[in-house]
């Protein structure tokens, strides 16, 4: 027989499951019959390693996939990987440098030959730290967005999209990254808040005289084509129509009036530089003004319009000598710090800069309109609801979407031009095949598109792509649509949205029947885990201290209701002690069986409360797995295994062991079972060791034993009512002894009096053995009681206590009770305390003195009655 050791150690137990599920991974089958269920992993990047968010979204997805697969789903939780074309350019790109070369150095072909080297020996790391987890993935099916699957369809999407008209080439105002040397999209700025400067400077005014403007931007100055006033702005109304040079230059430029301007920022009056500022655009197009640009892409001031003296500056060294001219020259009036919103690179933390030319742009408000409708039908269900709304709002307010980058490494556009600059795009029954001449003059000289495809656009494919699409293939059949996507809801419109357009677009179809949305994992302060700010929790470092179970049971029983997470290890620690309690528990079981003699086959009260319990419990949690509260379930969980199956059930059970009573025996090795696959889909691997077991068979796989049926457990509302008595006696009567200072193994007899007597009374051995403590019926003239709902505990205190001392004890504490009220009532009395302090400390200091005051009032029953 299979033993488990003295004390459980998931150092042992862990790594060489993790191995089994990777070896063997549970592979699913198109053809089996089962109805589906099946998660796409969020594709990690590349180049990541695991952190607490990881291993939240993905404890998550492995608990609803073993779940699914106990309850005899054909369960398809389908791994992958992210090209991540920033990121794993950067990386790349600083191997070159310290090597003293640049990706220009080796050309595109060698750079990428370099980058797929890279992808091969580093880029699958956090897939095996995901295997470590206990990740149940079909590893068999693992994706990658630029394998040549997932590449087939990228290409297909954009071939479509384009001939169908949604995908356009145009010139638009870009946010551009200098460090990384591409567009970013908006969804990839950070606005990081940032101290700097507010100059004040002052135009000459066509004339005489001044307006003043406000910028945190002087060396922009050189763009500006215009100075922006609120067409009711009294102070300016005058000057709408005038002109005004740019101070250092002698470029005039007209004033005009837009509603855009915020009359109390600054001095009211914007300068327009259409080139450099969203917002500034937005009116240059309004007013139909010029877009001189200043800067280039590699962040230096360049163009005719800049001064020579400022030519071939970096944007930061010319915003001080340009500042610093303007103060010498005369212009400047104010300059006072001021904290901006700096929007910055979320890749490489360099300020974005924003440029203008020709990109590629997918028309988002058609698509939105082939989402909306099905978003609002409750077509994809939202869990938690609220983000129902905020989807589709986005919806509602989308706008085109730039989908290409100026990188090398990811999905190549297929697009080519012809020295006439004529667009060929391949027909999408030929999409896969390149084209040898210009599709509108025949020209056979052909150019391909040099940029790629902004790495979202493959992953908006991710649920069809991954399952065959855009082939007809048996997962693809047998699989799509998915059941349940979970990601943190800080992606929302990154990715998910995106999904949800390719899915109704292509396919006609929801991409998943749901969405979980889980919240971010925080430190203990609240704030967000970086690097930077030396905040960041390992998981592995709390797996090699805890084990992955704790770490995963830890997260899930902390992420309700889609909230963001505060990270306290403790929580960690509760993990550990949980599996250790269950592994003490299981070898409780397992030594009573060893040699046991059955003498009876009678279910005692406690076997049949425990099945009973068991009913209960498995209808609840599994209806809250099926509603995705997961946070839930192992709270049910938790309380069915700690509390009452080891505090109670194995308590109970011990008198009926040593008489030999088969029926306890067997409940007990019933309910750990039901109990272990309950768990297992939270803490799989002390689980399934327990299972091995269990069974007495080491090739035993829990993951695959069947869900426990509640109906298999028998209803007992005798049994359950009946045993809530005796816990409530017993809890009681441990109260009472701790209260008068008792040793716990001294013997004790008490009174038992109200409708839940006879139950004490019926079960006299039980209740002595657990409360230590005999029973009689009664109520004697001098003692303390406990009262419960069905019985009212009594004990004499004559032979046990000094009553005398004992009562000068409860009379100083009565004292200390009524100075603690008084100074409360004093407290709360006061305006000046229940007006400043927070709501929150004013309802506990409200509460304190509740508590004091039911405490005062048992003392004073009990000594009234001596």
């Amino acid at each position: 027989m299979k033993e488990l050791s003295k004390a459980y150690d998931p150092h042992q137990v862990e790594p060489r499951w993790a191995e089994r599920w990777a070896e063997r991974p549970f592979v699913a089958d198109p053809h089996s019959g089962k109805p589906p269920f099946v998660i796409v992993m969020p594709p990690p990047n590349v180049t990541g390693v695991l952190h607490m968010g990881h291993a939240l979204d993905n404890a998550l997805q492995d608990a609803l996939t073993r779940y699914k697969r106990l309850r005899g789903y054909e369960a398809l939780w389908l791994p992958g990987t992210d090209h991540a074309g920033i990121a794993t350019q950067v990386v790349v790109e600083r191997l070159l440098a310290k090597e003293g070369k640049t990706r220009h150095d080796l050309g595109r072909e060698k750079f990428l030959e370099r980058v797929w080297q890279w992808r091969e020996e580093s880029g699958g790391q956090i897939l095996e730290q995901l295997k470590r987890l206990g990740a149940s993935a079909d590893w068999s099916r693992l994706a990658f967005t630029m394998d040549e699957a997932r590449s087939r369809a990228v290409r297909y999407a954009f071939v479509r999209y384009h001939h169908e008209g949604l995908i356009y080439r145009g010139e638009r105002l870009l946010n551009w990254c200098p460090r990384c040397e591409t567009t970013l999209s908006d969804l990839e700025v950070a606005n990081t808040p940032t101290q700097g400067t507010l100059y004040t400077l002052a135009y000459p005014l066509e004339g005489g005289g001044e307006i003043r403007i406000a910028t945190v931007r002087p060396e922009t100055i050189f763009a500006d084509v215009a100075i922006a006033v609120h067409p009711e702005d009294e102070r300016y109304k005058d000057l709408i129509g005038k002109k005004a040079r740019i101070p250092l230059t002698e470029i005039w430029i007209p004033v005009i009036a837009d509603e855009a301007v915020e009359r109390e920022f600054g001095t009211g009056a914007l300068k327009i530089t259409p080139a450099h500022d969203p917002t500034d655009y937005e009116v240059g197009r309004r007013h139909g003004l010029p877009e001189p640009s200043v800067i280039d892409l590699e962040g230096k001031l360049v163009s005719g319009r800049v001064p020579e003296r400022f030519r071939g500056l970096d944007r930061f060294e010319a915003r001080k000598a340009v500042a610093k001219a303007l103060e010498e020259e005369g212009y400047l009036r104010a300059a006072e710090p001021y904290q901006i919103a700096l929007a910055t690179c979320d890749r490489c933390g360099t300020a974005v800069e924003y440029a203008l030319f020709p990109q590629w742009w997918l028309k988002m408000k058609p698509l939105a309109d082939e989402v909306l409708p099905k978003l609002k039908e409750g077509d994809i269900k939202f869990y938690p609801e609220r983000w129902r709304k905020v989807n589709i709002d986005w919806f509602e307010n989308i706008r085109d979407w730039n989908i290409s980058r100026q990188l090398w490494w990811g999905h190549q556009i297929p697009a080519w031009y012809c020295p006439e600059g004529h667009v060929t795009v391949p027909e999408p029954e030929r999409f896969d095949e390149d084209p040898k001449e210009c599709a509108v003059c025949g020209s056979t000289e052909l150019e391909r598109d040099p940029d790629v495809l902004d790495t979202w656009f493959s992953s908006a494919l991710w649920p069809l792509s991954t399952l065959g699409w855009p082939e007809d293939t048996e997962d693809y059949r047998a699989f799509y649509p998915t059941s349940v996507l979970v990601t943190g809801y800080d992606i929302l419109f990154l990715w998910v949205s995106r999904m949800e357009v390719s899915g109704y677009h292509f396919d006609g179809r929801r991409p998943f029947e749901a969405v979980m949305l889980h919240g971010l994992v925080l430190d203990e302060k609240g704030k967000k885990m970086s690097k930077s700010k030396g905040n960041v929790v390992d998981p592995l470092e709390l797996v090699e201290q805890y084990g992955a179970d704790a770490l995963r049971f830890a997260l899930i029983h902390l992420a309700t209701g889609g909230q963001d997470i505060r990270f306290d290890r403790r929580w960690v620690e509760m993990g550990r002690n949980f599996a250790n309690k269950l592994w003490n528990a299981a070898r409780f079981v397992f030594m009573n069986r060893e040699g046991f003699e059955a003498k009876t086959d009678e279910p005692t009260l406690a076997d049949r409360w425990m099945a009973a319990r068991l009913r209960e419990g498995i209808r609840n949690i599994t209806q809250l797995y099926d509603a995705y509260e997961l946070a839930l379930a192992s709270r049910e969980v938790y309380q069915l295994v700690w509390s009452e199956f080891c505090d109670w059930y194995i308590e109970a059970a011990k008198p009926a062991l040593r008489a030999g009573n088969a029926a306890t025996l067997r409940g007990l090795e019933t309910a750990l079972e039901a109990l272990l696959k309950l768990l297992h889909p939270f803490m799989p691997f002390v689980t399934s060791e327990i299972y091995t077991a269990l069974k007495q068979d080491p090739e035993a796989e829990l993951a695959l034993a069947g869900w426990p049926e509640a109906e298999a457990f028998a209803a007992d509302e005798e049994a359950l009512a009946a045993f809530k008595v005796l816990q409530d006696a017993v809890t009681a009567t441990r109260s009472l002894r701790a209260e008068l200072g008792l040793p716990p193994q001294q013997e004790l007899t008490v009174h038992a009096e109200g409708p839940g007597a006879a139950v004490l009374l019926e079960n006299a051995d039980f209740f002595r053995f657990l409360a230590r403590a005999e029973v009689q019926e009664g109520r004697p003239e001098k003692a303390v009681s406990a009262v419960t709902p069905q019985v009212t505990v009594w004990l004499e205190l004559e032979g046990l206590v000094d009553v005398e001392a004992w009562k000068q004890k409860q009379q100083k504490k009565a004292s200390e009770l009524e100075r603690r009220i008084a100074g409360l009532e004093k407290k709360l009395a006061n305006p000046g305390f229940t007006e400043r302090a927070p709501a929150e400390v004013v309802e506990r200091e409200r509460r304190n003195l509740e508590e004091a005051k039911s405490q005062l009032e048992r003392i004073r029953a009990v000594l009234a009655r001596f």
